[in-house]
């Protein structure tokens, strides 16, 4: 029997990246996993290649930021399988720029999805949580939301925002038998980052090189590298962390 054996576990953003990746091994983990992304398609590819070679996983639709959406998914997967056992709100979008580069607009964007969505899908979980009396929730934040990196200010904002918020819904949920945690990745290679160095450097390897020196490590961090940290917060095995932000990034944060 693998650690999440029987257990339903509803993971945002999972169409791609640490999102597919975090479903993929769950589902070897014996975990019925539910794959929302707000891009369809990757959904239903994703889960469609879990179903086929590791285990069950079926796909939903989601804006995380659409208060309608959030309650609906949740809904559809109690309905569908009785109960939700674990939520990564992984879902999250990036935001480039310093205080001046960043309109507003962006920042706004960043904020809506990265925070709003984290509030929306807890909001749409917790009662169902709350009636069975256990859960775990598991939030997307950084290493950015504990050490200042440049030109990072809708991002930063967003994720220290969803460790502030982790901590405070523990306390509230603590009585319920519901865990909420948060990850705080230093640079993982994603589509995500790849995406950023194209955008953000005439180089990207001088990128590369940038990002390398931030940490204790030379090697970037992999997207299965988060997804165990997840799969640990998700298991009974850490029933005795609560409103924590795990760090996984290499030494970033540890080494300054």
């Amino acid at each position: 029997m693998g650690h999440l054996e029987g257990k339903v576990c509803l993971i945002t953003g999972a169409g791609s990246g640490i999102g597919l990746t975090t479903a993929q091994l769950f589902a070897r983990e014996g975990a019925q996993v539910i794959v929302a992304d707000i891009d369809r398609t990757a959904a239903e590819q994703a889960a469609a290649g879990i179903a086929a070679t590791t285990g069950l996983a079926t796909a939903v639709q989601v804006d995380v930021a659409d208060a309608e959406q959030s309650v609906a998914t949740a809904a559809s997967v109690v309905a569908e399988f009785g109960r939700i056992d674990v939520l990564f709100n992984n879902a999250g979008i990036p935001g480039v720029g310093d205080v001046i580069e960043t309109d507003p607009e962006l920042f706004d964007r960043v904020m809506r999805v990265n925070v709003r969505g984290v509030f929306l899908m807890s909001r749409a979980v917790v009662p169902h949580m709350m009636a069975q009396r256990s859960g775990s929730i598991i939030n997307a934040s950084s290493a950015l939301a504990i050490v200042g990196v440049a030109r990072r200010v809708s991002y930063a904002a967003s994720k220290g925002a969803v460790l502030a918020m982790t901590k405070s819904m523990q306390v509230d949920l603590a009585p319920y038998g519901v865990r909420v945690n948060a990850l705080c990745p230093g640079t993982v290679m994603t589509p995500f980052v790849e995406r950023y160095l194209k955008q953000s450097y005439a180089d990207p390897e001088e990128g590369m090189a940038s990002i390398r020196k931030r940490q204790l490590t030379r090697e970037l961090g992999q997207p299965m590298d988060v997804a165990q940290a997840a799969l640990f917060l998700a298991t009974d095995e850490s029933r005795f962390i609560m409103a924590s932000g795990l760090v996984i990034d290499g030494g970033m944060t540890g080494g300054r």
